[in-house]
């Protein structure tokens, strides 16, 4: 079994609406010294695989059709 971490985040160029509101309000909070926020998600899958080449390759296919909008997300794989 494998514990794999696929992080989704938004590409360079598209707007974060969600860290542009988390950025707003920790300057109202007073953390004038924060300059930027991006918003990702965080998905922690076990597999029943031991091999590492082919829940790369599932977990790449999940990412595809379910986890991440290839249009607007890029996502990063790596395993525990």
């Amino acid at each position: 079994m494998v514990k794999a971490f696929v992080e989704i985040h938004l590409k360079k160029g598209v707007a974060d609406p969600e860290g542009s509101n988390t950025l707003k309000a920790l300057k109202l909070l007073g953390f004038e010294n924060a300059t930027d926020v991006k918003s990702a998600k965080l998905f922690e899958i076990d597999l029943e695989e031991e091999d590492k080449a082919k829940a790369k390759g599932i977990l790449e296919e999940m990412c595809n059709r379910l986890l991440a909008n290839p249009v607007i997300h890029d996502y990063q794989i790596r395993f525990e």
